[in-house]
């Protein structure tokens, strides 16, 4: 553990950059929890999407850093829903939309489920986060800001506020407009007669009682403690109290909310606490390049995802380049698979030190990384269904066993699910956008010639040395940009505008049924 420790400290991966300014932190922060504690937040109002997870993964990545390389100190994952704020809209996809219209402004956990599987739309969305955070094998503790509020957890920082309220109320003036100036208070109470989260001025404060005074919109004054779930702190307020209650070592959290980052720090320090070490990853973006958004929809869900690919692939994708936006979208997909198996490919042929810098091993931990032996690629599959038309399993590992004899779906249950996973792809994308053209005088030569070579060709020829004569005719033809070749022949043969290494979909579908494709559509385009 030591030398791995060693090779950590020097690793240049993200997650172990994070986890040695944490260790420095510590070094200057009192620390009497005994253990470091780790936090995600997660807003219910809207469903679980990709963000959620992808916040929790990333921040197990660090966890798992951090531990190589303070292997003494226990640490915790938290992840936090903020369940008790007021909702402010409807979702647009969710159904039966008109149940929580008339809830508007009360806690989440207050708000009918439209989904009808749970006592609240609030638990309801709980429970799709830790139904996923679960079958992905995360290590966590769920927490509810409802229960923490009402169990009394928040209590004492709760009178902090009490003690600190013009401090807290001056750091926050300043980023509000005149309107809402006027009326802020940190405290949201919860009406007891409609049940409502209220943004009411509060007029009065009484710290040794605990309890303000507030105004409602009809002019009635209404005492109440500030304990015991009785108010729902302002968002920025209450990220900064969870801080102090929970002791918060470390939380990650997206470009948007660098002003509130601030400003929560500021209002921690106030209350005698220091806020956590921080990490600002970049947002995703929806294949129009616009933020992604529980409430819009307009992302990828957690199901989406895991149609078309495995759970690993997601993480994949969420570990790398954190600080770059990134489009999120379907076809993002297939390329994700196919890094990722070509990671842990990588993994079992690499010294301890370059195993840190695999994503494989911020994805599985240390000595887990599962030895895929994929004989195709996802992309292949991808083309194989493509030019076979098929949603059939059997028809792809008819091909596969005979590239591959020792390959069946009993001794590679991965490449079985693989095989699936393509499928449901092509049947739902690629299949769709098939869109074959003619070829152009220049390209139907080069295409006659590819025939004739491989009809010519000795059997038993390896993808790489296939993928060499292709390359040969695009030459002799005088494509002088070769991609423009490949291109022509994904559009003419597979009706998609990129595919696989052309070299290998040949040893994989074979040197016959190559030919008979390329001649087929050269027929079909001179009809």
């Amino acid at each position: 553990m030591s030398e791995l420790r060693d090779l950590a400290l020097e690793s240049n991966a993200w997650p172990f950059k994070e986890a040695r300014d944490l260790l420095k932190r510590l070094e200057t922060v009192t620390n009497d929890k005994g253990h470091v504690l780790f936090e995600t937040g997660y807003g219910p109002s809207g469903l679980p999407h990709i963000g959620t997870f992808g916040e929790v993964a990333r921040t197990t990545m660090v966890r798992r850093a951090f531990e190589i390389l303070a292997p003494d100190v226990p640490t915790r994952l938290i992840a936090f829903s903020d369940d008790m704020d007021g909702l402010r809209k409807v979702p647009g996809n969710i159904p039966n939309p008109e149940l929580l219209e008339p809830h508007l402004g009360k806690p989440l956990t207050e708000v009918p489920d439209p989904f009808g599987t749970h006592d609240s739309f609030g638990r309801h969305n709980n429970a799709r986060l830790r139904a996923f955070l679960d079958r992905f094998g995360f290590d966590y503790e769920f927490r509810s800001a409802t229960d923490c509020y009402r169990a009394g957890e928040f209590d004492e920082v709760l009178k902090l506020f009490l003690v600190h309220y013009d401090k807290v109320v001056n750091v926050i003036l300043p980023t509000l407009g005149p309107e809402r100036r006027a009326t802020y208070s940190p405290f949201l109470p919860v009406c007891p007669e409609t049940g409502r989260v209220l943004m009411a001025p509060v007029i009065e404060r009484d710290v040794d009682a605990g309890t303000i005074v507030y105004q409602r919109e009809d002019g009635k004054k209404i005492e109440t403690p500030v304990t015991g779930g009785r108010v729902k702190m302002q968002w920025k307020a209450d990220w900064a109290m969870r801080w102090v209650a929970l002791g918060v070592d470390y939380e990650m959290s997206g470009k948007d909310l660098i002003d509130s980052v601030r400003l929560s720090g500021q209002i921690c320090r106030i209350l005698g606490g220091q806020p956590p070490q921080g990490f600002t990853y970049e947002l995703f973006l929806d294949q129009n390049g616009e933020k992604i958004s529980k409430t819009r929809g307009n992302g990828l869900s957690i199901e989406d995802w895991l149609t078309y690919a495995s759970p690993e692939s997601l993480a994949l994708f969420m570990f790398q380049q954190p600080r770059r936006a990134k489009r999120l979208y379907f076809d993002v997909i297939p390329k994700a698979v196919d890094e990722y198996l070509a990671f842990c490919a990588k993994y079992a042929e690499e010294d301890a030190a370059k195993r840190l810098q695999n994503p494989a091993w911020h994805i599985h931990g240390n000595e887990e990384v599962p030895a895929h032996d994929m004989p195709v690629s996802y992309g292949m599959l991808l083309n194989l269904a493509s030019v076979c038309n098929t949603e059939d399993k059997s028809v792809l590992w008819g091909f596969i066993t005979r590239y591959a004899p020792d390959a069946t779906p009993e001794s590679n249950p991965t490449l079985d699910r693989l095989v699936g996973y393509a499928l449901a792809y092509y049947r739902d994308f690629v299949k769709p956008e098939k869109a074959y053209r003619d070829p152009t005088d220049q390209e139907r030569a080069a295409m006659a010639d590819l025939a004739g070579r491989l009809r010519n060709m000795r059997p038993g020829l390896t993808g790489e040395e296939i993928q060499n004569e292709v390359y040969e005719v695009g030459k002799d033809h005088g494509f002088e940009n070769l991609r423009d070749w490949f291109r022509a022949l994904y559009e003419v043969l597979f009706g998609q505008s990129q595919g696989p290494r052309f070299g290998s979909f040949v040893a994989l579908y074979g040197i016959k049924e190559s030919v008979d494709l390329i001649e087929g559509a050269l027929a079909r385009n001179a009809a």
